[in-house]
Order: C-alpha cells, then sequence, then structure tokens
C-alpha cells in the first residue's frame, strides 16, 4: 500500500486510492480512533471493481491535525475537499462509527455528491455530550499517557469477549492506532461528536443507504440502526455477527452486506 498525501482546501490529508481508473470511487471513512489502515481488508475486496479511496479522518494518523473543537460540517467538508482535489464528482461512501456519522451529514448537506451511503455501526446521535467533553478533557489533560489508556479499554468496546480472545493480533493491531493518535485531534473529534444530533435531520436524505448493525455491539446499536431505517425513506438494513468494528470481527458478512447493495446503485 503506497499512501499519500494529498493537498485540499481543509489541508492536507493521508489517503489511499487503489483499483482500477476510470471505475466507480468507493470511499472508506474510519472510525473514531483508528487509521485508513482499518479497511486494509475491504480496500483488497473492493479494488477489484471500484477505485477505492481511503483516507485518515482529521486529527487521525498523519493527515491534519489542527486544534480543535471540530464539528461534522468540517469533517464532512474534508470529504468533499478531497474528491475535489481528485476530480471526483460522485461517489459511494462507506463510514463505520464516526466515519459512519460523517456519511450521515454529507447525505443531508451535499446527497447529490453520494451514488450511495453505507452507514456502519453508527447513529444519528452517538453517546452523551458530556461523556464526550469528559472524554475530550481527559486526553487533553494527559496527552500520549491518555491515547495509552483508551488503548488499553478499547478492545471491550470495540469487539466481543470471543473474537478478543481468538484473534489477539487483530485486537493489538487495533489498539496500536489509538495509541498513536495526536491526543488533540483525537480530543477535537470528541467534542465533534458531542454536539452532532442529525436525529431530525435524516429523514430529508434521498441518497441510497444501507445501514449495518453489529449484533453485539454496546456502543452503537442494532436499535439505532432501526430508527435510521425508519427516518430515511427507502434505507436498507444489515445485521452482522460483530461488535462495533463489525469490518474488523466480521469481514465475510460486512463486504457481502455492502457489496450486494453497492451492485443495485
Amino acid at each position: 500500500m503506497a499512501t499519500q498525501q494529498l493537498a485540499t482546501t481543509n489541508g492536507n490529508f493521508r489517503i489511499d486510492l487503489q483499483g482500477p481508473e476510470g471505475a466507480p470511487v468507493l470511499v472508506f471513512s474510519n472510525s473514531l480512533g483508528t487509521t485508513l489502515e482499518m479497511w486494509d481488508a475491504q480496500a483488497m475486496t473492493f479494488s477489484k471493481q471500484y477505485r477505492v479511496l481511503r483516507y485518515d479522518t482529521r486529527g487521525h494518523g498523519a493527515s491534519i491535525a489542527n486544534a480543535g473543537p471540530y464539528q461534522f460540517a468540517q469533517l464532512g467538508g474534508d470529504v468533499l475537499s478531497i474528491l475535489d482535489s481528485l476530480g471526483i464528482e460522485q461517489a459511494h461512501f462507506c463510514g463505520i462509527s464516526m466515519g459512519g456519522l460523517t456519511g450521515l451529514w454529507l447525505g443531508v448537506h451535499a446527497g447529490q455528491r453520494l451514488r450511495s451511503i453505507t452507514v456502519a455501526n453508527s447513529a444519528a446521535k452517538i453517546g452523551a455530550e458530556a461523556a464526550w467533553r469528559e472524554r475530550a478533557a481527559m486526553v487533553r489533560a494527559n496527552g500520549s499517557a491518555a491515547m495509552q489508556t483508551l488503548a488499553e479499554s478499547s478492545p471491550s468496546r470495540w469487539f466481543t469477549d470471543s473474537f478478543i480472545a481468538s484473534q489477539p493480533q487483530v485486537v493489538q493491531t487495533a489498539q496500536a492506532w489509538i495509541a498513536s493518535i495526536p491526543p488533540e485531534g483525537y480530543a477535537s473529534c470528541c467534542e465533534a461528536l458531542a454536539t452532532e444530533d442529525l436525529r431530525a435531520a435524516i429523514s430529508s436524505i434521498q441518497t441510497p443507504t444501507l445501514l449495518i448493525g453489529g449484533s453485539a455491539d454496546p456502543v452503537t446499536t442494532v436499535a439505532d440502526a432501526q430508527a435510521m431505517q425508519a427516518a430515511i425513506a427507502g434505507a436498507e438494513l444489515a445485521t452482522v455477527p460483530a461488535s462495533h468494528l463489525s469490518n474488523l470481527e466480521a469481514p465475510q458478512a460486512f463486504d457481502l452486506a455492502l457489496g450486494s447493495f453497492l451492485q443495485k446503485h
């Protein structure tokens, strides 16, 4: 994989672009505390048919990590600026957790740029504002030590106990991602999550939408996905046997759900 730095009107982003030139573009957007590498398996699968574009979200990996707080208007705008810099008019979009909320924002505010939206393990409002603000403050106060603490506690939020026991290498890789995230970038994304609430707005989405829920996800539940399905006309729902990072825990089921949806659009 040869990642590159892309200059955009919103700053510099680390991206990876692979797959046939001229094929439909499929954008993958990472979750809080991860990098574009979380999509390695999907990139390998989908780059046979699609031009797969991955990027490190603002504040993550080797993308711009300016002082926050951030807002989803900024995180969604970053996607549009990346597409603009690459001369891409329309793309399929697949985001997980924070990336899923970015997809919902794009569906509400820039639906004409998207051929389809896949929202995995997410919700129109994720978590409680106070908890996000508390986490942001803790990370700002304690810096890289706080990121290490979050890395140690992340497996129970991200994966089922059986997956943690059977796939320690995947779990350790994911822990290394979060430990490496710039503290200011992570805290600023927590603040974006604290304030974003699209529950009333998503009924305006007209782009074909797939919602993927993890049957064992304690963070963004299947009920959250069902609520979004009820609000978005024509939205489809697929449930996969996984916790929060379902593309890592159940890649075959995830890819099957995403692939069959994309073929219709």
